[in-house]
């Protein structure tokens, strides 16, 4: 990239930071540059500094932007063996109090699936252990950025091909059926609470989860941002509580001293007592 593309991109991150909302001095740059050049292609404009000139006369611009930058590709039930070790094992853990609240965390939810899977598969735990009224003791805060994803999470209604990973004894038990898509039973689904958090500078909604899933969102962010955001998250732990991470993400900076790696495969770390 010559010298003038190079300060043509300096001035349209800058701008859009301005414009949007999104602090992306923290996401990676291949990231942003990937994402922006979608919209320059949907727009049919070959240079940063065009592209500029656009957002300055078409503002609406600024939301097909957001929504392009902070775009998730998620599913129900997606990396089943990690599905499979929570359901075996850490979820059993977490509702053998027969008292207090199962509060969780699905930090970048986008549309909601993996907050939805994680309330299911709560729900079948207790159900299947003769305790169907604990679920009213189920808090899962489901964050994201998008607006788009957001309000399709508070929908909780999703394509049958969303749901072609979750075993078929989940989705008869627990979806409503229809014609096109399926919705999650409002039992289920009154207990995921959506709201829009930006993980880049905003604190974790509380600091008492017992499990917090944050798959596959950290890689989008550079190092500083990574550890900043590890860090949050061990605060935001009870002691004994489990964060989970994407299989292809390693933890950082000073929440390695604090969290206990129980499972290299599937980068569940754990929270001293």
């Amino acid at each position: 990239m010559s010298a003038t593309d190079e300060a043509a991109f300096t001035a349209l991150t800058r701008r859009i930071s301005e414009g949007s909302g999104l602090t992306l001095g923290v996401y990676k740059d291949k990231c942003i540059r990937r994402r922006i050049a979608v919209r320059m292609r949907a727009c049919g404009v070959h240079t940063y500094g065009e592209y500029l000139a656009l957002l300055e006369r078409t503002p609406e611009e600024y939301e097909r932007l957001r929504d392009a930058l902070t775009i998730n590709v998620t599913r129900f039930y997606r990396n089943a063996e990690t599905w499979n070790l929570l359901r075996r094992t850490l979820l059993p853990r977490l509702c053998q109090d027969p008292r207090g609240e199962i509060r969780a965390w699905s930090a970048g939810c986008a549309s909601g699936e993996e907050a939805y899977t994680l309330a299911v598969l709560l729900a079948d735990e207790l159900d299947r252990s003769g305790r169907p009224e604990r679920l009213d003791r189920v808090v899962i805060d489901a964050t994201d950025i998008d607006r788009l994803s957001l309000d399709r999470a508070k929908a909780a209604c999703y394509r049958r091909e969303a749901l072609v990973e979750m075993p078929s004894e989940l989705v008869s038990t627990y979806f409503e059926p229809g014609r096109e898509d399926r919705r999650v039973v409002e039992r289920v689904r009154r207990r995921v609470f959506v709201r829009r958090l930006d993980l880049s500078k905003e604190t974790p909604p509380r600091r008492d989860y017992q499990l917090i899933l944050c798959r596959n969102v950290a890689i989008y962010f550079d190092r500083p941002m990574q550890e900043r955001l590890f860090h949050a998250f061990t605060e935001a732990l009870a002691p004994g509580g489990y964060l989970v991470l994407g299989k292809v993400e390693t933890l950082l900076g000073a929440a390695r001293d604090r969290l206990a790696l129980l499972d290299p495969r599937e980068r569940v770390y754990r929270r001293s007592a």
